[in-house]
């Protein structure tokens, strides 16, 4: 299935705007998570190369999604009657909250086209199994790594000055 091709500009911009309409109703840690990680999103659009950039944004497009979800559960207005800008609000940020696997995808396939692999190896973490590239120190097949200075046995000594 290929994906449409959605401009990183416009993923940055849509999340900018809901970011904005869902401050009204939640607290400062909402908005500082979301404009933090727009901000790599600015920068993963200022070096279109870099891995780094682009990587970053998604991981923190991959946290915010759960740190949206324990920002509306606990700060969600509990008063019976919302106001209108209060309902606006918590509806930008749950829109928003409903796009972002969504923006994460279109943004993990934009890292695979930057030349990046995601490349999950659970063995790294623990004593290694592959011996395959491992070449014990005792057998030596070529002669001139077993004596790395018999050329400069056979020949003659430089003259002091």
């Amino acid at each position: 299935m290929e994906l449409p091709a959605v401009n990183l500009k416009a993923i940055v911009l849509v999340h900018w705007l809901l970011t904005t309409w869902g401050c009204y109703t939640f607290s400062n840690s909402y908005a500082w998570a979301n404009f933090t990680v727009l901000a790599l999103g600015v920068w993963s659009i200022a070096q279109r190369d870099s891995l780094d950039a682009i990587i970053m944004f998604l991981v923190g497009l991959a946290i915010t999604i759960l740190l949206d979800i324990i920002y509306i559960a606990i700060f969600y207005p509990q008063r019976a009657a919302l106001s209108d800008t209060e309902r606006f609000s918590t509806g930008m940020a749950i829109f928003s909250l409903l796009l972002k696997p969504l923006s994460c995808i279109f943004v993990y396939h934009m890292y695979q086209e930057r030349g990046g692999e995601f490349v999950l190896n659970i063995g790294s973490l623990g004593p290694s199994q592959e011996r395959s590239a491992y070449q014990t120190i005792d057998s030596q097949e070529d002669p001139a790594l077993a004596h790395p200075y018999a050329d400069l046995e056979s020949k003659p000594a430089a003259r002091p000055y």
